[in-house]
């Protein structure tokens, strides 16, 4: 199993720093927030994806893959009325899988409330329709660049068009991709669920549509900094990566920074480290 921390925990450190502060604490690898990099990702060229990944690989990380996907530019919709502004938004996610495979990434994290949240003035039904046209354009391009890009479940207080894995999962029924999958976010899980995170894991991996685990808190902290408890959900994840049904690699994604960025990053691979620890001594 290995760990990714999401970069922007170590804002507003420029990218070199974060890599060796990210290494120095134990982490695997990173995972990347394209607006992190440049004000405007479609800016970025792939000689300069592949600069980062030097970066990266010369502090001895990897970019495993990127999230906060539809952030920057500006203006983005999967779910717009507005037929050239979806086909602009869908754009810029195929460019996104490009720059994904030049930075050295497996995996794309589609969260981005906000660009996908129902309009006012449509239905649902119409704004998951016009999601679909969009995430199917994404899947194309991961099957392509051999990549996985993975369609986030959020919590109800993030948006209102999926929320569940179970939704997640129907979505990619639909389109019918395998390079198209959904993901398991802890803190969202532990808001929108009906069922304990390692329950969830135990149910939905084996069925092949997890792609991604990111871990945190339902309180949005850190791992190991509220009350969910993250053995069962180690167990679990390290039982399906040996089955195959987990790639095994496992963002670690905060939102409030207690103390502080860097604070919060060691205290949760501290963590996560001791309760692997602790499984593996235990058989």
């Amino acid at each position: 199993m290995k760990f990714a921390l999401c970069n922007e925990v170590l804002q507003p450190l420029p990218f070199a720093r974060q890599c060796k502060l990210a290494a120095d604490l134990g982490y695997d690898g990173l995972e990347v927030a394209p607006f992190t990099l440049a004000e405007d990702p479609m800016s970025i060229t792939d000689q300069e994806a592949a600069a980062f990944r030097k970066v990266a690989e010369d502090h001895g990380l990897r970019i495993h893959g990127l999230h906060w996907l539809l952030v920057a530019p500006a203006g983005l919709s999967i779910v717009s009325e507005d037929a050239p502004l979806r086909r602009r938004t869908t754009d810029v996610m195929q460019r996104l899988v490009e720059l994904c495979v030049a930075l050295g990434g497996s995996y794309l994290v589609h969260g981005s409330p906000k660009q996908r949240s129902v309009p006012a003035g449509s239905k649902r039904e119409q704004a998951w329709e016009r999601a679909r046209e969009c995430l199917r354009a994404a899947g194309e391009a991961a099957a392509r660049c051999g990549v996985t890009y993975c369609l986030e479940p959020l919590a109800p207080r993030e948006t209102d068009l999926i929320n569940t894995v179970e939704e997640a999962a129907r979505m990619v029924d639909e389109i019918g991709l395998p390079a198209l999958r959904t993901m398991i976010d802890c803190s969202a899980a532990g808001q929108a669920e009906a069922e304990p995170v390692h329950a969830l894991m135990e149910r939905w991996m084996p069925r092949g549509v997890i792609g991604h685990v990111q871990v945190n808190d339902p309180n949005r902290r850190g791992p190991g900094q509220g009350a969910m408890a993250f053995g069962p959900i180690l167990q679990v994840m390290r039982r399906m990566e040996e089955a195959g049904h987990f790639p095994g690699i496992v963002g670690v994604e905060p939102f409030d920074y207690v103390p502080d960025g860097p604070g919060c990053a060691a205290h949760s691979i501290g963590y996560l480290r001791g309760v692997l620890q602790g499984l593996q001594s235990h058989g």
